[in-house]
């Protein structure tokens, strides 16, 4: 049986409810610079859309005709006024629709999951909750909820599923971002001042981290 580690289990108004094993599979693993870089690199890379795009000379419109004759007119010869040295004419070497993105294999994927929560954790940057459902699906309401759990500007909170009315009701917080234990990866820790997991997210995650299992 792996080692686990025992973290402080907070209520909805930010009182010890107890302790809560966390699996080392998770939260007992060494970062490793070098590959939580490539894990981020690759998200950011799978981010970008790719669609920048310039015409070439055979793309722009106009610049059929020769603009003078070839001979004895005291100019530099021109075959288009679409030329790339022509102003509006084509662009060389200019950007195309192209593809940024970069595959990491799962496992890479999930080890680097587990290092940058490990990472998180070590740092006294993890909390861990009973739950983050608001008693009405109100800005104030998850406003308090965020104080009384002493969540800092920018931290996330992970859940097994985020309500339509939790979402509407946190989106204007600046301090609370949302976000489902199914879909979190090393760069959503990583840029997270504080972390906030609910009981059910982190059954969740336990599920992930078994090659998806039930937990």
């Amino acid at each position: 049986m792996s080692e686990t580690i025992e973290v402080e289990l907070l209520d909805t108004k930010g009182q010890s409810a107890g302790k809560i094993r966390l699996p080392e599979a998770l939260f007992g693993l060494k970062p490793r610079a070098g590959l939580l870089h490539e894990a981020v690199t690759a998200h950011l890379a799978n981010r970008r859309r790719g669609t920048a795009n310039t015409k070439t000379r055979s793309e722009v419109s106009g610049g059929g005709r020769k603009p003078w004759k070839q001979k004895h007119t005291g100019r530099a010869r021109a075959g288009s006024i679409r030329s790339p040295l022509w102003r509006k004419g084509g662009v060389v070497f200019g950007p195309r629709p192209r593809s940024y993105r970069q595959a990491l294999p799962t496992a890479k994927v999930r080890l680097a999951l587990g290092q940058a929560l490990s990472a998180r954790r070590a740092e006294g940057k993890l909390k861990l909750v009973e739950s983050f459902e608001p008693s009405r699906p109100k800005t104030g309401e998850v406003a308090a909820l965020a104080r009384a759990l002493g969540l800092e500007r920018g931290g996330l909170v992970v859940l097994d599923a985020v309500s339509a009315g939790l979402a509407r009701a946190a989106r204007n917080l600046a301090g609370v971002r949302l976000g489902r234990a199914a879909d979190l990866n090393a760069y959503q820790v990583l840029a997270a001042r504080q972390l906030v997991l609910t009981r059910k997210g982190l059954e969740a995650l336990s599920g992930r981290a078994r090659g998806g299992e039930g937990v």
